[in-house]
């Protein structure tokens, strides 16, 4: 029997986004799509918070365009931070304007984007005793792997609108 080539194993990306949005939706969020993609890229998790202002006043929504970066151990970009790049950062604008072009219901809300963190270590890998010394925010234990969410930045990076 032929081993199995080295990149196959689950699809670590699509659980940590399933922990971040099972996370979100804990914190009030309700998820408006999931691997929301056209022609400029994909956002991993779009959410909108219904929140209300003030004592009588109207429900004030915010829009929440979510990339998820979910790294092992020994990773090269810092977690997934260093891979939020300038270009990175361009095509999730454009793939945000998308989405708001297709739901224009959505067009006036207050948009951020948001960054989540999610550490994923096979169980079999885990040292006896081993602990994390980082708080979590969330975590799971699914398909053989430990999953943690371990930073959600919100707004993590400013819109592109006031860059020209």
């Amino acid at each position: 029997m032929a081993n199995s080539p080295p990149f196959h194993y689950p699809d670590i990306g699509q659980l940590g986004e399933d922990l971040v949005a099972k996370w979100l939706q804990s914190s009030g969020w309700l998820i408006l799509h999931r691997r929301f993609s056209c022609r400029w890229g994909e956002i991993d998790i779009i959410a909108q918070y219904q929140g209300i202002s003030g004592v009588g006043e109207t429900p004030n929504s915010t829009l929440a365009f979510v990339e998820v970066k979910t790294r092992s151990s020994g990773n090269w970009d810092a977690g997934g931070r260093n891979a939020i790049t300038a270009k990175k950062q361009a095509k999730l604008w454009r793939t945000a304007e998308m989405f708001l072009a297709k739901y224009p219901e959505k067009a006036d809300y207050p948009c951020r984007f948001d960054v989540a963190i999610v550490y994923s270590q096979p169980i079999a890998k885990q040292l006896p005793g081993a602990t994390f010394t980082q708080e979590v925010l969330a975590s799971s234990l699914v398909a053989g792997y430990q999953l943690q969410l371990q930073e959600y930045i919100a707004a993590a990076f400013d819109s592109l609108a006031d860059h020209g």
